[in-house]
C-alpha cells in the first residue's frame, strides 16, 4: 500500500488506480481516508506532470482527461496541496495544454477551491 502512490504516478496505469479505489472504499470509515487521499492526490498531480513533459502533443487524451478527472474530484475532498506539487503541476500544465478544455476547467475548479476567501470583506 505504501508503494501504490508511486506507481500511480506514471501515466495510463489504470489497474493502479483500481486497486487506489478499491482502498480508499476499505478506508471509507478509518481515519487514515485523508491521509490516503492526500497521497493519491499528489501521485495524480505528479502524473499529469510525467504525461504532459512526456507527450507534448496531446497523444493521450483520454488518459489525461481520466486523470484531470480524478484530480478535481480529490482536490473536492482534500481541499490542500503540495505547494511544490501545484506549481508543477499548473507550470507544466500551462506550458503544453493551454488549449485544453478540460485542463483548463479543472485548473479553474482547482484555484476556486484553493484560493477561496477565508474572511468576507
Amino acid at each position: 500500500m505504501d508503494q501504490l502512490p508511486a506507481a500511480l504516478e506514471r501515466a495510463g496505469n489504470e489497474q493502479s488506480w483500481a486497486v487506489a479505489d478499491a482502498i480508499s472504499r476499505v478506508l471509507k470509515n478509518s481515519e487514515e481516508l485523508h491521509s490516503w487521499r492526500r497521497h493519491l492526490l499528489s501521485a495524480c498531480m505528479k502524473g499529469l506532470v510525467a504525461v504532459y513533459s512526456s507527450s507534448k502533443d496531446e497523444s493521450k487524451q483520454e488518459v489525461e482527461r481520466s486523470m484531470l478527472l480524478r484530480l478535481e474530484e480529490l482536490l473536492c475532498v482534500v481541499e490542500e496541496v503540495d505547494p511544490d506539487d501545484w506549481c508543477s503541476l499548473v507550470k507544466t500544465g500551462l506550458k503544453y495544454r493551454y488549449r485544453d478544455e478540460t485542463f483548463l476547467k479543472v485548473l479553474n475548479v482547482a484555484i476556486q477551491l484553493l484560493y477561496k476567501k477565508e474572511s468576507s470583506l
